[in-house]
């Protein structure tokens, strides 16, 4: 059995250690974060404060990717998104 079949995940996690950047607020907000883990539908960030973060957003990836982000989940010192 895969990983994403014993997560219930559509597609294969990747650990990492990204560094990347919440931007949100047409650009006038931004908050560090770390990519914990990634997939190609979504990814774990790692974030001081995920409550501060808006349930949309653009996420830029330390290769300068951007991608388009919802929440789906958050915890006391992470979140995970759903690329969109």
């Amino acid at each position: 059995m895969t990983e994403a079949a014993q997560n219930n995940r559509i597609s294969a996690r990747k650990r990492t250690l990204l560094g990347a950047k919440i931007i949100f607020n047409d650009g006038h907000s931004v908050y560090d974060c770390l990519v914990r883990n990634l997939s190609d539908t979504g990814a774990m960030i790692q974030i001081e404060n995920p409550l501060a973060a808006p349930n949309t957003f653009d996420l830029q990836l330390s290769d300068n990717r951007v991608l388009a982000c919802e929440v789906r989940w958050r915890k006391i010192n992470s979140m995970g998104v759903q690329f969109v």
